[in-house]
């Protein structure tokens, strides 16, 4: 049995140097079939997820999914191919389909690959692979606890939307016709909870959830159950607003959106289409003097860490904004052509780009505010990339004299993003580590706040 056809047929991950010989397998056949330059991914995942609603299971999913994709550069023209089959026959096939394709595509002077001056050199060990051999059984369990915690909190806490826990594990490998070839294997684990609360007439439905590379990282099951129906009793009662103007408290887990629309508009995508609204901002203010953005793509056991983007460039630690002023774009290969300028080795997206700037957590941000909107729910998705216009359906808490007075719902925030980020008022302490952005929660001086 060959390499590729024992690798087929197994039950098991394969470790990562098998799927980087798939790929060295890929790339040769692109070679001889005549391809002017290749570059190929190949990955394999499983994982397993659970969803308990009011007790009983409702969901029960093994997973497993494999797939190697194929680009091809002939003469000017890039056309790619998939399969989910690792076999040595469909690899060939696979490779034959791209070339074919390749002859019906436009001749793009800006495609090919990273220049190989920028790939990785070496592939460093980040920690992201710890997986979690938890069993159905014991998985049922967690959620089932995580969603009676959360239903404990209160006696209006009526209904629930679920618990879920999910645990993944993949291995992932990009070579190219330059001779890169690296790969790393990656785990990453969650649990949350949906709940539904009743007072009279009105319902409110809130969540928490938990996610980390290594199972030991999360919050305990309890803990986010509780969260989250502490989060749903206090959203009952709700009420609307008048339209008025007053400054906005966005919380962690929904400021990082507006950290997604800037980055969005500083893509090399948005850029070179002139779709973005930051056109022409390298190097201008964009944000206060106080506001600090760096990407750290080599953290341990961070859910956005990689040792290379997708193409092979080497991921390194960088200021994107730096004192208010923008360091820099984000860009892969292609869009760095089509603007004449070099990769930052964010094809794909960015790497743990975390925004500082301040000391002050929340309760003292809404202290510091007095008076205003706290925003922490996001609905939505009125914002125009184009112009920076933004207006977002949203619910949270009104704050009188520094403190929390009562909750709101039904109602608009609107403004210009442009303005937005000018107008920051302060970067709270208290950062969000879920994901690939990482920010902590953001006050906004100023915004249109529409209710009835």
């Amino acid at each position: 049995m060959t390499e590729q056809s024992h690798l087929a047929a197994s039950r098991e991950l394969p470790p990562v140097g098998e799927i980087e010989g798939l790929v060295r397998f890929a790339l040769a056949e692109a070679k001889r079939a005549g391809a002017d330059a290749a570059e190929v991914s190949a990955s394999a995942s499983r994982g397993l997820a659970v969803k308990v609603r009011r007790g009983e299971v409702e969901t029960l999913e093994h997973m497993r999914d494999r797939g190697l994709g194929v680009t091809v550069y002939c003469d000017g023209r890039k056309a790619s191919a998939s399969s989910a089959d690792y076999s040595e026959a469909a690899i060939r096939e696979t490779v034959r389909a791209a070339l074919d394709i390749a002859r019906h595509t436009s001749v793009d002077p800006c495609a090919g690959l990273a220049d190989p001056e920028h790939l990785a050199a070496e592939v460093p060990d980040l920690d992201l692979y710890h997986p979690w051999d938890i069993t159905p059984e014991a998985a049922i369990e967690l959620a089932r606890e995580c969603e009676a915690a959360a239903l404990a909190v209160d006696s209006r806490l009526t209904n629930s939307d679920g618990a879920e826990l999910s645990t993944g594990e993949a291995v992932n490998a990009y070579g190219n016709s330059h001779g890169f070839v690296g790969g790393f294997a990656a785990s990453q684990h969650g649990l949350g909870c949906v709940v539904v609360g009743r007072e009279g007439e009105q319902m409110q439905r809130e969540h928490w959830f938990s996610a980390a590379r290594a199972a030991g990282d999360m919050e305990a099951a309890a803990d986010v159950g509780r969260e989250a129906g502490e989060r749903t009793a206090r959203r009952l009662g709700a009420r609307r607003l008048g339209t008025t103007s007053a400054p906005v408290l966005f919380a962690a887990p929904v400021a990082r959106s507006l950290i997604g629309h800037f980055v969005g508009a500083v893509s090399g995508g948005s850029l070179y289409r002139r779709a973005s609204f930051l056109v022409d901002s390298l190097g201008s203010r964009i944000f206060p003097e106080f506001v600090q953005m760096h990407e750290a793509p080599h953290l341990p056991r961070a859910l956005g860490s990689a040792p290379f983007d997708a193409e092979g460039v080497a991921t390194r630690p960088r200021a994107l904004v730096e004192d208010g002023v923008l360091q820099g774009y984000v860009l892969s290969s292609y869009s760095a052509r089509k603007l004449g300028m070099i990769t930052t080795g964010n094809a794909g997206g960015v790497h743990n780009l975390t925004v500082s700037g301040g000391e002050r957590g929340l309760e003292a941000l809404i202290r510091d505010m007095h008076r205003g909107l706290l925003v922490t729910q996001l609905m939505g998705q009125g914002v125009n990339p184009v112009t920076g216009d933004y207006s977002r359906g949203a619910a949270g808490f009104w704050v009188e004299d520094g403190a929390i007075a009562y909750p709101v719902e039904e109602i608009t925030v609107a403004g210009n993003l442009r303005e937005m980020f000018r107008n920051l008022a302060a970067v709270g302490a208290d950062i969000d580590r879920r994901g690939n952005i990482r920010c902590g929660s953001l006050l906004v001086e100023g915004l249109t706040i529409a209710g009835e």
